[in-house]
């Protein structure tokens, strides 16, 4: 009876043991999943306590151009640098600021990566016009599916742009001006008519001055490059709207006069009994678009 007793008791003890081990998986499935686990657990890195990680410089902004387009300065950088000798080479055979040619690149073609600059190497937004035997694409702009001009390679776009420029009448003033004031040359664009959009001016101008495009003028006038101080007083410009005598600002001159809200350019040339058409070319406009604050002249 001992003997019985003391070998149950042997029996429980082994049974109890064996209860505490670890399960052991009896499939070759069970198995597998058992192994991966195991290999998660090990792999998986501890998370950074306190870890302080360096911040980046690369910001992003969005360019609205013919298309809309996210970039970031980075990208825009290398866009320079891979336009910036074109642009001085145009500068120096055209008399364009290679700074405005650069800007207006970024700002056209949202450095490279807009719809146009991708499907037909066209930076600069230059629609067909009468004159334009080459190809071309259809994109919407001021109206829809707009013909715009197509190139084999981007440097053709920027060779065209310079062209464009100089073979445009309504471009002559800009080469009054002197060849590396940017300043000058983004607000004559606007008044030309390049560009529809009041803020053009000063877009370009943040471009020049945000990515230091102006030191490529100063390599071809043989200048010396300030880099541009945010906290000094801005630099005039020598081209003063005021002083202009192609363009009499005198707030009392009866040949001008000084949108305000709610015209439009039929009610101005009812006003003065003009033409819209003439109101256009007398005030180099390609379109009808007017804001607020602009002088016209009407006489």
């Amino acid at each position: 009876m001992i003997k019985k007793t003391v070998l149950l008791l042997v029996i429980l003890a082994l049974a109890s043991c064996s209860s505490s081990k670890p399960a052991i998986a009896t499939t070759k499935k069970a198995a597998a999943v058992q192994a991966r686990t195991a290999s998660v657990k090990r792999n998986t890195p501890a998370k950074p306590i306190g870890k302080n990680y360096p911040s980046t410089n690369n910001t992003t902004e969005v360019i609205q151009s013919t298309s809309k387009t996210v970039v970031t300065s980075d990208l825009v950088n290398s866009y320079i640098l891979q336009y910036k000798d074109i642009a001085m080479g145009n500068m120096q055979k055209y008399g364009i600021p290679a700074s405005i040619i650069l800007a207006q690149g970024i700002l056209e073609s949202g450095a490279g990566k807009g719809d146009l600059a991708v499907d037909a190497n066209n930076h600069f937004g230059i629609k067909c016009h009468k004159d334009w035997l080459g190809e071309s694409v259809r994109h919407d702009d001021d109206a829809e599916q707009e013909c715009f001009r197509k190139y084999k390679e981007a440097s053709e776009s920027y060779r065209d742009h310079a062209l464009f420029l100089v073979g445009k009448k309504r471009y002559e003033s800009l080469f009054t001006y002197e060849k590396d004031d940017y300043k000058a040359w983004a607000k004559g664009l606007r008044a030309c008519g390049y560009a529809t959009d009041p803020n053009y001016p000063d877009k370009l101008i943040s471009y020049i001055e945000r990515y230091n495009l102006h030191q490529y003028d100063c390599q071809i006038t043989g200048k010396n490059y300030v880099a541009i101080n945010k906290t000094a007083p801005p630099r005039k410009s020598s081209y003063d709207v005021n002083s202009d005598p192609k363009i009499n600002l005198d707030s009392n001159d009866p040949n001008l006069y000084e949108v305000q809200k709610g015209d439009t350019l039929y009610s101005i040339s009812k006003k003065f009994n003009l033409l819209v058409d003439d109101l256009k070319q007398k005030n180099n406009l390609t379109d009808n678009a007017i804001s607020i604050g602009q002088r016209l002249k009407v006489k």
